[in-house]
């Protein structure tokens, strides 16, 4: 896999250098070039903040803020017991738009594995859930979306483990999904938990099917982003353009991590 982003020393730099200019753009962004689709993930840390305070509403507001069209969440549910959900699905949907992808035998969950894709137009053809390997629970939710009479998009919304092993296994997970890399648009969107580059990476093998990625963002700590942990790829060049961090005062404080947003061209 190429070099598709800055090292972490160059992060830290660029990061303390703007942080005292980071954008207060709280409106969703302006299509670029003909997008189809505004496309985001967003790693919710279970609604508490860096201040520790437990509040989904601040969420609702982050995800209002971008204004997407296909949204992936991590961490949406409880992790143990009944897997609760979090959020006021209800209300989001009424705020933004926004319906979640149906999975079966969720209980209370919103997801599946904390995962949730949500969706503003177009209908579900077809929907996977997925249990990825390694120690800790993991999972992805894979979802065929006809956005319209022409179009469908299939998006794989994953949260991959802590452990670099765990990573390497769980995305020939991934790969085995992709059939061909010639098949339907494939979005893959998600808390990949992977920062290093080049092969030292342990998504490395994804390249075969979504590389050249685009490049890596930087999205951890929310507070001051140094690692790109979480990603937007497509099995298809020049599908996604305009990845950036959703960098606002709210979205700082909402969750460890800042929302991914990318556009997307069908």
């Amino acid at each position: 896999m190429k070099r598709t982003g800055r090292s972490l020393p160059e992060n830290m730099l660029l990061s303390i250098r703007r942080r005292k200019s980071r954008t207060t753009r709280t409106e969703p962004r302006a299509p670029v070039d003909g997008a189809s689709a505004l496309v985001a993930s967003y790693n919710v840390h279970k609604c508490v903040g860096v201040d520790r305070k437990f509040d989904p509403e601040r969420i609702v507001r982050v995800i209002r803020e971008i204004g997407p069209d296909v949204m992936a969440l991590q961490e949406a549910d409880n992790r143990f017991g009944d897997r609760a959900g979090l959020l006021d699905l209800g209300r989001l949907e009424m705020e933004t738009g926004l319906v979640p992808v149906p999975v079966s035998g969720n209980g209370k969950g919103h997801g599946w594995h904390g995962n949730v894709l949500l969706f503003k137009r177009g209908t579900v053809r077809d929907v996977h859930q997925i249990k990825l390997p390694g120690l800790e629970p993991r999972g992805a939710l894979v979802a065929e979306i006809d956005m319209d009479e022409n179009r469908t998009l299939r998006v794989i919304a994953a949260h991959l483990g802590l452990l670099r092993r765990s990573r390497s296994e769980q995305a020939r997970v991934v790969l085995d999904i992709m059939n061909s890399p010639d098949e339907k648009p494939t979005l893959l969107l998600g808390d990949l938990n992977e920062w290093r580059l080049g092969n030292r990476s342990a998504l490395n093998t994804l390249h075969t099917t979504f590389g050249p990625s685009p490049p890596a963002v930087p999205t951890f700590p929310s507070s001051l982003p140094l690692l790109a942990l979480d990603r937007i790829m497509a099995n298809r060049h020049g599908m996604v353009s305009s990845v950036e961090a959703h960098d606002t005062p709210l979205s700082r404080v909402a969750s460890d991590h800042l929302p991914l947003t990318a556009f997307v061209h069908l």
